[in-house]
């Protein structure tokens, strides 16, 4: 069974991308290739807790155990040591990344407070989209009174584009709710 969002890509987004960027080839039209979800935390080396609570809530939304990140380095003004513990990611492909794209946007971003569209101008120059989530509650998975504290989190979506310009189109056709220019 494939997703409604791997569907609508290949019956409806391909052929619009075909004609709006004039592609030669159909491998020339962009692709989502993964979903990288992110949750740094710099309480994490003070609370042990708190690391395993993002890594539950992660594991919750994106359907997949994530992987716990170390530092790097020592940073002293942080009083951060090489090695410790300072966040949680989850590397999301095929149908587990479908499946969290349509969640996210149809049923995660409308829950947003005060949602009007997401900024149009986070892209990387490579095709790259990032967006910043300020807590974990606008996924349904999350029940309120089980989090011990609101958590932010990054999700940056790679995709095959060549350009900003093809992945916003690609993006936009998929059904993201970018923000409207005001002016």
């Amino acid at each position: 069974m494939t997703s409604r969002l791997k569907e609508k890509i290949q019956n409806e987004v391909a052929p619009a991308l075909m004609d709006e960027f004039k592609y030669a080839n159909t491998m020339q039209i962009p692709r989502l290739e993964k979903v990288v979800i992110n949750i740094g935390l710099g309480e994490a080396k003070d609370n042990p807790k708190a690391l395993e609570s993002a890594v539950n809530d992660l594991t919750l939304i994106a359907g997949q155990k994530p992987i716990i990140t170390k530092a790097r380095k020592s940073i002293a003004n942080f009083k951060l040591r090489e090695g410790s513990a300072i966040g949680c990611k989850v590397t999301l492909r095929g149908d587990r990344m479908y499946d969290f794209l349509d969640k996210l946007m149809n049923v995660a971003l409308p829950r947003v407070r005060d949602f009007r569209g997401i900024k149009p101008t986070a892209f990387d120059g490579r095709g790259n989209y990032a967006l910043g989530l300020k807590e974990q509650l606008i996924f349904p998975e999350i029940e309120y009174d089980k989090i011990d504290t609101l958590r932010g989190m990054d999700i940056t979506i790679v995709t095959t584009a060549e350009t900003d310009e093809e992945a916003k189109s690609f993006l936009e056709k998929m059904g993201m709710p970018f923000a409207k220019k005001e002016g």
